[in-house]
């Protein structure tokens, strides 16, 4: 299945923009008469017949359309401090839509070596993973937000979202298998190269957050969130 993704598509007949539109033609060489599936990103995958191969605007017929294609029962929610290095993060949000997150907040923490980020580039990378890993639903991607906020904001949230907070060193910290209850919604804290402060950490506790180890060597940071990822997708 050749995957495009079309922002507009509740009407019989949609319009690839031109980016699409031009893999679609140019790159791939398909031509009218040619079926394609096209998502919005909303959880919709569309059955598609090409009416009009234009590599500026190629025009889709909609002839099957179903709704929350490839939903899962559980939301996981992804908060990770910046690597000081872009194209790691880049990577980071690739792999993670690729493997199957629902929410990315890049968080600045105390020992944060970047606090800004291109988010038109991040939803670029989000959007060409979504399609090459053929999901339909698009992951929601944050501004940095301060850490401290996030941990306010969700410290006051009364729901049966699971949170927990991953850190290098400290007793008292339970791996994620032991504590993750299959089907519920998760948020995880990962933390800068230098980790969190103990001062975070304390907060993030004292605010409801689970403490977790993700095993005993001390991962990167986009190596950490992964491993995370891996655990409760795989825990799912």
């Amino acid at each position: 299945m050749q995957l495009f993704f079309a922002q507009d598509i509740e009407s019989d007949y949609c319009t690839l923009n031109e980016e699409e539109s031009h893999h679609c033609v140019k790159v791939m060489r398909l031509v009218a008469g040619d079926r394609v599936a096209v998502t919005d990103g909303k959880g919709t995958l569309c059955q598609c017949s090409i009416l009009e191969a234009n590599p500026k605007h190629c025009l889709l017929q909609v002839d099957e359309r179903t709704g929350d294609y490839g939903r899962h029962s559980f939301h996981l929610h992804l908060a990770v401090a910046p690597t000081k290095n872009t194209a790691r993060m880049e990577w980071l949000v690739e792999k993670a839509v690729e493997m199957g997150i629902d929410e990315i907040t890049p968080i600045v923490c105390d020992h944060s070596e970047r606090c800004v980020l291109r988010q038109d580039r991040l939803q670029k990378i989000a959007v060409s993973a979504m399609k090459q890993s053929l999901k339909t639903f698009m992951p929601l991607i944050h501004p940095p937000t301060p850490l401290r906020e996030l941990i306010s904001h969700y410290s006051i949230l009364n729901s049966q979202l699971l949170r927990f907070v991953a850190y290098c060193d400290g007793d008292h910290r339970t791996p994620l298998h032991d504590c993750y209850t299959p089907g519920h919604d998760a948020l995880i804290l990962i933390g800068p190269e230098g980790d969190f402060s103990r001062q975070e950490i304390t907060l993030a506790i004292a605010a409801g957050f689970q403490p977790i180890t993700l095993g005993q060597y001390r991962l990167r940071t986009e190596t950490a969130a992964l491993a995370a990822i891996a655990y409760l997708n795989l825990l799912n």
